[in-house]
């Protein structure tokens, strides 16, 4: 008997859970995978401004914690096949810092704005809508909705006490390890890929201008709640990250922890996201985001085939090689991952497991699939 697809009921009701044979998956291979992801945790310290103050990401005093941090637990997570749970490990809802998935979250957002009209054309330079000084500037002028969403901007600039010259030439597989910040010459907007949390904290700030509502209200209003998602998150910027909207001042979040910040969440949440993104946005008969706009989020981009709209892909598994092509995933530092397949209609969330073993619980979750 095929296992129904299914939407989980609003969170403190039970998650329904499936034995892996009525869900298409050999069980060996399942608890194999579980095991794995439990004995492979991330070599992260559990304290992590220890980890940021240590000069992991940067050296002094560039790497300045401008926002709230606190210590990590362990390793966790679980999958889902149709909407059913069917693995977990540890404590799902152990409520951690995500780092770069809340970058995946911004994309919601930008898709929520779309939706809105607040943002009517991604291929429109920014500073038409948002006239904060930011985009005033020749290298800046011509940066697009797109190019902030793609990490191919180019933005330049200081924002919040951080100039986005502290991350150029940042290599993400060699994070911790190699130089990054180097003064290299600014190319053209929409010409050079590069992962700059500056840049994504200029679109956090550039969604405010629009929505001119904090963003984790949006986002909790209109991708949380409907979701029937906890109210264990939230969402931080920093101490210098608080800017002035018709008369108040609204803190701008952070797309990440690199300084503190972000996202406060845990793995149960995760999975419902991660779910939405797999229905193609929407959630039982409920429309939350254009399915237009999953597409176009998904869609590669030019200048890094693995990457779409903050959604990290998997381009002739360019990311994991043992996971379906057209896989994606929200992504953070430290070992943090919502993996979704969607042909299998699988989604996996994994909490503080080791980077390097990534590519093999995607292995051993494949092995699993039955049908």
């Amino acid at each position: 008997m095929e296992l129904p697809s299914i939407v989980p009921p609003p969170h403190g009701e039970p998650w329904p859970e499936a034995p892996a044979d009525l869900a298409g998956m050999h069980w060996m291979w399942l608890e194999e995978a579980a095991r794995f992801a439990t004995e492979n945790e991330t070599p992260w310290p559990y304290d992590l401004r220890l980890h940021l103050e240590s000069g992991f990401f940067e050296p002094p005093p560039y790497n300045e914690v401008l926002g709230p941090v606190r210590p990590r637990g362990p390793a966790n997570g679980l999958v889902l096949r149709r909407g059913i749970k069917i693995a977990s490990w540890g404590e799902t809802d152990q409520v951690d810092f995500t780092f770069s998935a809340a970058k995946s979250y911004l994309s919601l957002l930008a898709g929520i704005a779309v939706m809105d009209g607040l943002i009517s054309d991604l291929d429109e330079p920014v500073g038409r809508t948002v006239g904060d000084g930011g985009f005033d500037s020749a290298q800046n002028r011509g940066v697009t909705w797109r190019h902030l969403l793609q990490n191919t901007s180019e933005w330049e600039g200081e924002l919040f006490g951080k100039s986005d010259l502290i991350d150029r030439n940042r290599n993400l597989g060699l994070e911790g390890k190699g130089r990054k910040g180097d003064p290299r010459p600014l190319r053209p907007p929409g010409t050079h890929w590069e992962y700059n949390d500056v840049r994504v904290n200029r679109l956090s700030l550039a969604l405010l201008r629009r929505f001119r509502r904090p963003l984790p209200e949006v986002f909790a209003e209109r991708i949380m709640e409907p979701i029937g998602a906890s109210k264990d998150w939230s969402w931080h910027g920093y101490r210098t990250s608080s800017v002035e909207i018709d008369g108040r001042m609204i803190e701008s979040v952070s797309g990440g922890t690199h300084w503190g910040g972000g996202i406060l969440i845990h793995a149960e949440d995760q999975a419902r996201i991660g779910l939405l993104m797999q229905r193609r946005g929407d959630w039982n008969g409920r429309r939350i985001l254009p399915e237009s706009w999953i597409a176009e989020s998904l869609r590669p981009c030019a200048l890094n085939p693995n990457y779409g709209l903050l959604w990290w892909l998997n381009t002739a598994g360019g990311r994991y090689k043992s996971a379906p092509e057209d896989s994606f995933f929200a992504s953070g530092a430290g070992g943090n991952l919502t993996w979704v397949a969607p042909k299998q209609e699988l989604v996996a969330v994994l909490r503080w497991i080791d980077p390097t073993a990534m590519d093999t619980f995607t292995r051993l979750i494949m092995q699993a699939v039955q049908e």
